[in-house]
């Protein structure tokens, strides 16, 4: 997992979050589900790249 992914996807979560928080206080769903988007995206890409470490860590990839 590379460092400047790494930095990425949780600049992508933290956006997502910063910009639910507003759609929540003033009722906007389209903010809202931009946020949430934003922060789930974010999420499952930091997944997948600990995911793809640990199968390069241990060499034991699919054959």
């Amino acid at each position: 997992m590379t460092v400047s992914r790494t930095i990425k996807n949780q600049a992508q979560t933290m956006k997502g979050r910063i910009t639910e928080e507003p759609g929540r206080v003033t009722r906007n769903r389209r903010l809202q589900r931009r946020g949430r988007t934003d922060r789930v995206s974010g999420s499952l890409k930091q997944a997948a790249e600990k995911a793809k470490g640990a199968f390069r860590r241990n060499g034991s990839g699919p054959r």
